[in-house]
């Protein structure tokens, strides 16, 4: 039993974008799936989907393939863990890299990255850094 399936769907990401595979499957849960949007949205993934019927269901994420420039995904980090719990209004929302990376933010609105939330003036819990 995983006590922070967040986490583990990160570092699951994080591993096959290193070592070069094209597709990465764990099992779903919406907060995972609206991870997986906020990164595609954003353009570090290029989809994702559910397989399989409920209870027992499969999320895939396609990740991007390298190119001559580098990675689309360099790196991923989760800030809000279930035993500190990171929350910050909306002028309070880290930018990632100066800007070149995403802050996944669960809102009251749903999750989105740090610029959206920004512009729509909400602030929340840091779910994950994206670079």
């Amino acid at each position: 039993m995983l006590t922070d399936p967040i986490a583990d769907m990160l570092t699951r990401i994080r591993n096959a974008n290193l070592a070069g595979h094209q597709r990465v499957e764990m099992p779903h849960s919406r907060m995972k799936a609206e991870v997986a949007r906020v990164l595609r949205d954003e353009g570090y993934v290029t989809g994702y989907g559910v397989l399989g019927e409920a209870p027992i269901q499969t999320l895939w994420v396609e990740l991007k393939p390298p190119t001559p420039q580098g990675r689309a995904l360099s790196g991923l980090r989760r800030v809000s863990r279930p035993g500190l719990r990171v929350y910050s209004p909306r002028r309070d929302i880290p930018m990632v890299r100066g800007g070149l990376g995403t802050a996944i933010v669960s809102t009251s609105r749903g999750l989105m990255s740090g610029q959206a939330a920004h512009r729509q003036g909400l602030g929340g819990e840091i779910v994950a850094l994206v670079w």
